[in-house]
C-alpha cells in the first residue's frame, strides 16, 4: 500500500510529480481549518504544508503522521513544541526562497534611493520638471546593515558589496562565528549596526523573540539620510513609530514587503505617507521560488519516509514514529 502524503492547499505540480515517482500518493485536502485537517490526515504519513496552522491540536490527533514538512521557511505557524511531544518530524526549505528575497530587497532599496515611485507618478501625471526638483542617491560607498545573517541575508550583503561597491555591516546574535562570511563585518550591537548604516535590511526569523525589534529607540539612531527595509517579518518592526518617523522626515524613507496586520487595512498611516515603498509580500513569490519550496518540502518527506536525515531539520523527534504509530520506544 502506499503511503499518503495530504497536501491541504495544492502546491505546483514538480514537488507533487517528485513525491510521486517515489511511490508516494498524493492527497489533496478538504479545507484548511483544524478539522479539516485532522480528518483529512487519517492514514496519512505526512502532511506538506504551505501556510496552514498546525496546531497542538492537530498534532495530537493525527497518529499515523510522521513528518510536517513547510512549504517555505517561516514554521512559525507549527506548534514546534506539541511536533517533539508527539515525535514527529518538521522540516523546511530555507534554501528555497532566499535569493528572490535577496533581489526584492535590492528592488526596495533602489526604489528607496532612487526615488522610484515619485518619479513614476510625477511623469505620469505631466510633471516632467520634478527632475530639477528631487534628487536620488549613489549606493556606491554607502554602508548597508544586514540584520539576521542568514541565507538572504548574506545573498543581500553579496550583492551589495560585489555588485553595487557598498560596504556591509551585521548584526545577527545567533550566527555562530564559524560560519560567519568575509563580505559582512560583523558588529555586537543593534546599536551599532543602525548608527553607522545608510541601508538597513531586515532578514530576521518570524518568532516572539523578534517581536517590536526595531521601535523609537532605533529608529532614532538612524542616520537621516537613511532608509530601512523589511522583506522578512512584518511585526518586527513598530509601525507607528515608523510612521511617526517618517512622517517627521528623520529618514529618508522605507521599504516594506511584510506589515503587522496582513493583509494591512487600508487605514493604514504609512500608506499617506510620499516616502514609503510598498509590496504586498510577495518577495518570495517567484515562479522559480515556488518551484524550489515544493521540490524541497518533498524531498524532506521522502527522507524522513526513506529513514534518511533530511537537509533541513527544525524538529528532530526523540523518538521518530514507525511505521506502527503505537510503537514502543523504551527508554
Amino acid at each position: 500500500m502506499k503511503t499518503k502524503v495530504l497536501i491541504p492547499s495544492d502546491i505546483c505540480e514538480v514537488g507533487k510529480q517528485y513525491l510521486r515517482d517515489r511511490g508516494y500518493e498524493i492527497k489533496l485536502g478538504h479545507g484548511v481549518q483544524e478539522d479539516d485537517i485532522i480528518s483529512d490526515a487519517q492514514g496519512c504519513g505526512a502532511i506538506l504544508v504551505r501556510n496552514e496552522s498546525i496546531t497542538r491540536k492537530v498534532l495530537e490527533n493525527i497518529p499515523t503522521v510522521k513528518v510536517i514538512s513547510k512549504h517555505g521557511v517561516g514554521v512559525d505557524k507549527i506548534d514546534l513544541k506539541a511536533a517533539a511531544e508527539q515525535n514527529i518530524w518538521v522540516t523546511n526549505a530555507p534554501l528555497s526562497n532566499a535569493m528572490a528575497v535577496a533581489e526584492h530587497t535590492i528592488l526596495l532599496l533602489l526604489a528607496c534611493a532612487k526615488k522610484l515611485v515619485c518619479f513614476d507618478l510625477a511623469v505620469r501625471s505631466g510633471d516632467f520638471k520634478i527632475r530639477n526638483m528631487m534628487r536620488g542617491m549613489d549606493l556606491a560607498g554607502k554602508t548597508i546593515g544586514i540584520v539576521g545573517c542568514g541565507n538572504a541575508g548574506e545573498l543581500v550583503a553579496k550583492k551589495c558589496v560585489y555588485g553595487f561597491n557598498m560596504r556591509a555591516l551585521g548584526y545577527d546574535p545567533h550566527r555562530s562565528k564559524t560560519v560567519r562570511i568575509r563580505e559582512i563585518e560583523y558588529v555586537n550591537s543593534l546599536e551599532e549596526l543602525f548608527v553607522q548604516s545608510d541601508f538597513i535590511s531586515l532578514h530576521v526569523t518570524g518568532t516572539k523573540e523578534n517581536d517590536g525589534l526595531i521601535g523609537n529607540r532605533q529608529l532614532s539612531l538612524m542616520k537621516p539620510t537613511a532608509v530601512l527595509i523589511n522583506t522578512s517579518y512584518g511585526l518586527a518592526i513598530d509601525e507607528s513609530a515608523l510612521y511617526e518617523t517618517l512622517r517627521e522626515g528623520k529618514i529618508v524613507g522605507a521599504g516594506l514587503d511584510v506589515f503587522a496586520q496582513e493583509p494591512p487595512l487600508l487605514q493604514n498611516p504609512l500608506f499617506t505617507l510620499p516616502n514609503i515603498v510598498v509590496t504586498p509580500h510577495v518577495a518570495s513569490l517567484t515562479y522559480e521560488t515556488a518551484e524550489r519550496m515544493c521540490l524541497h518540502a518533498a524531498e524532506g518527506i521522502d527522507a524522513v519516509l526513506s529513514g534518511k536525515e533530511p537537509a533541513w531539520v527544525c524538529v528532530r523527534p526523540q523518538c521518530p514514529r514507525m511505521p506502527c504509530a503505537s510503537v514502543y520506544c523504551g527508554s
